[in-house]
């Protein structure tokens, strides 16, 4: 059923998520700039967005390569004419049959696998796939000398099935500004290389070699012997990535809408409609040098109120207060006042709604992009 966009902000229902186009349309632009400086092609990855009209504005409309995370999100994108579709995350052999009728209707979906058991699913199965590849110690994947890399290419390529590698530097999270990131950057260049030359000595081949995360998509200055560059929240952008420099609040294209529903003067709270259900209880700037609690506040034009963050978060009530440290009293802000919050983590502030209310870039009326969930 279509959801009509309402007239303005204020006829919009509260919590909701809300879009600003012309930081989009900016995000975006930087990134496919990087990648055409570092002559590589972007593979996007659209698990932040679960959307068509972002993904059209991602990839201009060229319905080119993306990278997913859901096999929800690849049948999606297939539906509506993306092809070539990495599935990013590590394989259970119990999803190839449905990963096998993908492919039957045409796409060129690809996998993802660190294990023997993986490697001989996927070859009796026929699926193409790509050997993740450990660079920092994150999350799954092989290290460039494991024995077990040459083995499992063996087995892929025998089946007709070997597409290259692939990692991912989830560390670089950890790490703040450029030149720091730039060394995780490098530490992915490096572990996806030195691994395409282990498969190619042992005379395997190795076509694609695939490397990113935000961070270092944006930090990377040398992507010799990398074929392509993925990154997610770059379009949208957060408070995490703005704790460690990739970017800016001004950059934060994604906040929640959220409406004053009462106060506590003697606490120090004002309450709000947005709690953990619209903001999601993710707390990745607490171990930042800035801890946002669960989200900055704005006025409703997107302005920073300074010094007011969303400290309490209940199931549909978000407690504004003062950041500790900071003194002076609450602003005036009375029941009824609409307030916009960024959020700590876009995916999973993203995850908790159906919808974007769009700001168009040219100031014209409100649209509503839908979004979809799912596994």
């Amino acid at each position: 059923m279509e959801n009509p966009a309402p007239p303005s902000l204020k006829d919009v229902p509260t919590p909701a998520l809300l879009l600003d186009e012309r930081r989009l349309i900016r995000n975006i632009a930087r990134l496919a700039d990087g990648a055409a400086t570092l002559g590589v092609s972007l593979r996007p990855h659209l698990k932040t967005a679960k959307s068509l009209a972002v993904a059209d504005r991602v990839t201009g409309g060229t319905r080119g390569p993306i990278t997913v995370s859901t096999l929800a999100e690849a049948e999606v994108f297939h539906d509506a004419g993306y092809a070539d579709i990495l599935y990013a995350v590590g394989i259970a052999p119990q999803k190839l049959d449905r990963v096998r009728a993908l492919r039957a209707r045409g796409c060129d979906l690809v996998v993802i696998l660190d294990t023997a058991a993986q490697a001989g699913a996927v070859v009796r199965a026929g699926v193409p796939a790509m050997i993740e590849i450990d660079c920092d110690g994150h999350r799954g994947g092989l290290r460039p000398d494991d024995p077990l890399l040459v083995r499992i290419g063996k087995m892929l390529q025998t089946g007709g099935c070997l597409r290259g590698l692939m990692t991912h530097a989830g560390e670089s999270y950890t790490v703040r500004g450029a030149a720091a990131q730039a060394r995780f950057a490098e530490m992915e260049r490096d572990a996806v290389v030195a691994a395409a030359g282990a498969l190619r000595a042992a005379g395997l081949d190795c076509p694609v070699t695939s490397v990113g995360s935000t961070p270092t998509a944006h930090a990377a200055r040398d992507l010799s012997g990398v074929t392509e560059l993925r990154a997610g929240v770059y379009m949208f952008f957060d408070l995490v990535m703005a704790g460690i420099d990739v970017c800016t609040l001004d950059d934060i294209a994604l906040t929640v809408l959220t409406t004053v529903i009462g106060h506590q003067p003697s606490k120090g709270w004002i309450m709000i409609d947005a709690g953990w259900m619209a903001l999601s209880r993710d707390r990745g700037t607490a171990a930042q040098d800035m801890d946002q609690g669960y989200g900055v506040v704005c006025d409703e034009s997107g302005r920073v109120l300074p010094d007011l963050i969303v400290g309490i978060a209940n199931q549909e009530h978000g407690i504004i207060s003062r950041r500790a440290g900071s003194g002076g009293p609450l602003p005036d802000l009375p029941v009824g006042t609409l307030l916009r919050i960024l959020p700590n983590h876009a995916c999973a502030t993203a995850a908790q709604h159906d919808r974007y209310h769009l700001l168009p870039q040219d100031g014209g009326p409100l649209q509503v992009w839908p979004r979809f969930g799912g596994w």
